[in-house]
């Protein structure tokens, strides 16, 4: 079935974007959203299923900030540099969320079954087509998922309000959460504390325009 018998077809999810473009989410392409309308739809989903021992949720654009931050550092402890394309790759590692407008905690995962995993690798293929990322090597996905766990790990404790050792025991993160917020020597604020969505959008859109300029 063609894309366009697929648009006139009753199985469709249609999505308005504030930029007036329409993605149907289960059928996407790399064109049917702006940047702005990723920036916002990240900054308007939440992690940890929205709780949060803040006056607001974590949103997944500023999560997505800290493990790309996260990576950066861990490249320059080795004596390199994280390319920008790669960087991007981080940024943009949860990027379907954002055009799908939820986080799902991860355990329930499996629960949702096999059509909602095909349409977030749908999603997340239109997103590295877009924007030109080359697949994870398996290196490379380890690197990254070690910080993703190190900003879970991190989150639990200073966003959410587990302690420590729950998070090592009952969410069964096995990296130590960090103390410094490494966003707060680059944005200032108070460590740790959830950013409201026009700002992290905002945030998120200035370091995406920045790492898709050094990667052209």
């Amino acid at each position: 079935m063609g894309r366009d018998d697929h648009r006139n077809h009753p199985s469709r999810a249609w999505v308005r974007m504030p930029s007036e473009r329409r993605l149907d989410l289960l059928d996407p392409t790399p064109f049917d959203w702006d940047d702005s309308d990723l920036a916002l739809g990240l900054a308007r989903t939440y992690r940890w299923g929205g709780h949060s021992a803040w006056p607001r949720p974590l949103s997944v654009a500023q999560h997505s900030l800290t493990v790309m931050h996260l990576r950066a550092a861990a490249c320059q402890a080795v004596g390199v540099e994280l390319a920008p394309l790669a960087a991007l790759r981080e940024l943009l590692h949860d990027a379907e969320e954002g055009l799908l407008g939820f986080d799902c905690v991860s355990p329930l995962k499996p629960f949702l079954g096999e059509g909602f995993r095909a349409l977030t690798v749908r999603l997340e293929n239109a997103v590295f087509l877009r924007y030109g990322l080359p697949h994870w090597t398996p290196k490379e996905h380890a690197a990254h998922k070690l910080a993703d766990r190190l900003a879970a790990a991190s989150e639990a404790v200073h966003v959410v309000g587990w302690s420590a050792k729950e998070v090592l025991h009952t969410l069964k993160i096995t990296v130590p959460p960090l103390n410094d917020d490494p966003l707060h020597a680059i944005y200032g604020g108070t460590p740790w504390e959830p950013w409201a969505p026009p700002l992290a959008a905002e945030r998120f859109l200035d370091e995406l325009d920045r790492l898709k300029t050094l990667s052209a």
